[in-house]
């Protein structure tokens, strides 16, 4: 799809909040020019011909967009095995208006974790979906009875057919995890990921078992980094988190349950940690209203009251923190209040680092997006208040987040009707 140039545009009178340096920059500026920052200061700015469009923002804070690296665009319900009995039209149609929302709410990169697909990463590429670029995995491989095996006790068929929606693939021993480790990548997957340990939306496995055999995992890991990719893997407890660290995976996904010899190990491989706690607070709240079945309803506060332990212990540790949020179906719109949460640990900083150029280098796209710098994307927000001050300003996007631009485009403006809405 052609997109037409846009003129240059050029940012006045922001407050610069710049991630990295964990400053707010008042009376400053920035310009955007072919999608690009080509430039940003203090005090006033330069001469620019009649082709620039000047916007004054009023001492409004401008900052970088932000980052979700664990999302599942497709999971219209909290019962992750509904989307296999549901048309793939129906799963892509609320997937678009899911990451829409998103883009709104000022993420405009995000990473899905399980289900979102090449096909969904190419709308979004090609406008066809307007939402947050889309880094994707495919489908999270599984084995037999674990976390992304969403059959009940008693249905025993498994079509994990590449065409059918869903958000695992079942496999067991080295040679078929190997080859749906293949197949992933094979569709430009920007990671892969693993099932580590149970997790609460899996109707069959405990929260404390491990999951994936040392050989399965290692295949895995070989794959991924033969392709130049990572594997990430969910885990909850310290012995499932420590034994996919030990083996090779780059990232961990919840880690409610770790301890000090998981953060040593953390440490030592500079593995990342993408804490999810607002989706355990919002399936307490409202997940048997969204679907999620009884048996996991049980597991929810195993995971929730220690989540909020295990961020302050890598906060702490100084462990590579990335933001996440894990919301399911009708949750999804609470996305934002992670910040809220993780606020009640950690410096407004630091929370913003983990959306922004933390996530970005695990993304490996360090540079690209979560950054002011000379040269990355024009990914930004406009924002009333001062997040640095109160980091609750990017927790109620709808009152605060006032512009959103990807790739130097506005995307969103508050007040403007810009697509469906959820």
């Amino acid at each position: 799809m052609t997109r037409q140039s846009q003129p240059p545009l050029l940012f006045t009178g922001a407050g610069l909040l710049d991630p990295e340096a964990g400053t707010r920059t008042p009376g400053s500026w920035l310009l955007v020019e072919d999608g690009v920052i080509a430039g940003s200061g203090r005090g006033p700015a330069p001469e620019t011909g009649d082709a620039v469009e000047v916007v004054d923002l009023g001492g409004a804070t401008l900052m970088p967009g932000l980052i979700d690296a664990h999302i599942h665009a497709t999971a219209f319900s909290a019962d992750l095995g509904a989307a296999m009995d549901h048309a793939p039209s129906y799963v892509a149609s609320y997937a678009g208006r899911s990451l829409n929302a998103m883009l709104r709410r000022g993420f405009t990169t995000v990473r899905d974790v399980a289900g979102g697909d090449w096909g969904l990463a190419l709308a979004v590429e090609e406008g066809l979906v307007d939402g947050p670029r889309l880094m994707f995995g495919g489908k999270a491989l599984s084995q037999t009875g674990g976390h992304g095996d969403f059959r009940g006790p008693g249905r025993q068929g498994n079509d994990t057919h590449a065409c059918c929606p869903g958000a695992g693939v079942v496999c067991d021993g080295p040679v078929e995890f190997r080859r749906a480790a293949r197949e992933q990548l094979r569709t430009g997957a920007h990671h892969l990921k693993i099932m580590l340990s149970g997790g609460v939306a899996s109707p069959t496995d405990r929260v404390d078992s491990t999951q994936s055999s040392e050989d399965e995992i290692r295949a895995v890991v070989e794959e991924a980094e033969a392709a130049n990719r990572y594997v990430t893997g969910h885990a909850y407890t310290a012995r499932a988190v420590n034994r996919g660290l030990r083996l090779g995976v780059r990232c961990i996904e919840h880690g409610n349950l770790i301890d000090r010899t998981s953060v040593e190990l953390f440490l030592e491989h500079d593995a990342f940690l993408v804490p999810t706690l607002v989706t355990y607070e919002e399936l307490s709240r409202q997940g048997a209203a969204n679907g999620l079945p009884a048996a996991s309803q049980e597991k929810v506060d195993t995971v929730l009251t220690r989540g909020m332990d295990a961020l302050r212990l890598a906060h702490e540790a100084g462990v590579n923190l990335v933001f996440g949020s894990d919301l399911l179906g009708g949750m999804q719109d609470r996305q934002s209040r992670e910040f809220a949460i993780r606020g009640r640990v950690q410096p407004a900083a630091d929370v913003l680092r983990a959306a922004t150029v933390n996530a970005a280098r695990l993304l490996d796209l360090e540079g690209v997006v979560g950054t002011l710098r000379d040269g990355a994307r024009a990914d930004l927000l406009v924002v009333d208040g001062d997040p640095l001050a109160d980091i609750g300003v990017l927790a109620d996007p709808e009152r605060n987040v006032r512009t959103v631009l990807r790739d130097g485009r506005v995307r969103h403006e508050r007040g403007h009707v810009d697509g469906p809405r959820p």
